[in-house]
């Protein structure tokens, strides 16, 4: 009686300390990109993978790969009109766009909107951006490409910007929202629910000033309001939106490059730990297709350097 007393106990505890587990998700590797950069834009169009501009190892790139999950294949599609890195990239419409960057290896923000037509495979210059700036990040919301944060240039040095602005395809012309409330670069944007939020980065480009800041901005009464923080402060991020719930991944510090993997559960305002990434990067990017989050090439060194990294997470829902 008293060893099925105990046996009954240590089963309570068992699940008593299981209980409140989260699934973790699973990692795979999949073929590399072709180029090792960092610093890149990354967008998911028509369920293909384009990777955009960055840092290779001679400099700055325009090129632009794309990567085909049905058949595993990388190919190579016309070239950005200039080299940019530390730049955005949406799909919105049937079309690519890449929002602001900056250009050369002296860092010169740009004020460009390229688009991209995958049918014709050809870029054209739409309106210019209102606020020149590189490191920033975007996302679509109701129809429009918001551009958030990233840096200016003030006389000499790259400086904050809390500029928030508006794309609209449909009358080519943008316009200017709430300011973010933390200026900030090297940040990432996502939507969950219908709110933006603006997550991490760093002040004036300097990664040993990481920030764990978190601010959601509702395009329904114009307003930015802070929410839970980012549990470990870092830049150079990126993240991704699957069922409502938004994970954010890798970045750099002084220290070194991070390879947490921590989701935003939105409709709680809490965030909750995953399974960490194989290989730990910054200046990455990321695309879902399929329910799975590629992630891109970056830098596995704080600074420079590049890679040619393809690592997938399947979020276990």
């Amino acid at each position: 009686m008293r060893l099925r007393v105990l046996a009954i106990f240590f089963a309570l505890m068992l699940i008593a300390a299981t209980s409140g587990a989260q699934p973790l998700g699973s990692w795979q590797q999949l073929p590399p990109t072709p180029t090792p950069r960092t610093e890149v834009a990354v967008v998911n169009h028509d369920g293909k993978v384009y990777l955009i501009g960055g840092f290779t190892p001679n400099g700055a790139t325009d090129r632009v790969e794309v990567f085909d999950p049905a058949d595993g294949t990388w190919s190579e599609r016309a070239p950005l009109p200039r080299a940019l890195h530390h730049t955005t990239a949406v799909s919105l419409n049937g079309k690519i766009y890449v929002v602001g960057g900056f250009s050369s290896g002296f860092w010169i923000p740009v004020d460009t909107t390229y688009e991209y037509d995958p049918k014709q495979d050809r870029w054209r210059e739409q309106a210019n951006l209102p606020t020149a700036r590189g490191a920033l990040a975007a996302v679509v919301m109701a129809g429009k490409i918001h551009a958030v944060g990233g840096a200016r240039k003030k006389l000499f040095r790259l400086v904050n910007t809390p500029a928030h602005e508006a794309y609209d395809p449909a009358t080519d012309t943008w316009e200017k929202l709430a300011e973010l409330p933390t200026p900030r670069d090297h940040l990432t944007v996502s939507v969950a629910d219908g709110v933006l939020y603006a997550i991490g980065g760093r002040i004036n480009v300097n990664y040993n000033d990481n920030l764990n800041v978190n601010e959601a901005f509702n395009p329904v009464t114009g307003i930015w309001q802070s929410r839970a923080p980012l549990p470990t402060a870092r830049s150079g991020i990126t993240s991704q939106t699957v069922a409502g719930k938004i994970y954010v991944f890798g970045g750099e510090s002084g220290e070194g490059t991070f390879d947490e993997n921590e989701v935003f559960i939105a409709s709680e305002n809490r965030w909750e730990t995953r399974a960490p990434m194989p290989r730990a990067c910054h200046g990455l990017g990321s695309a879902v297709v399929g329910g799975k989050i590629h992630l891109l090439t970056g830098g596995p060194k704080p600074g420079g350097g590049g890679s040619t990294f393809h690592q997938v997470f399947s979020p276990a829902l």
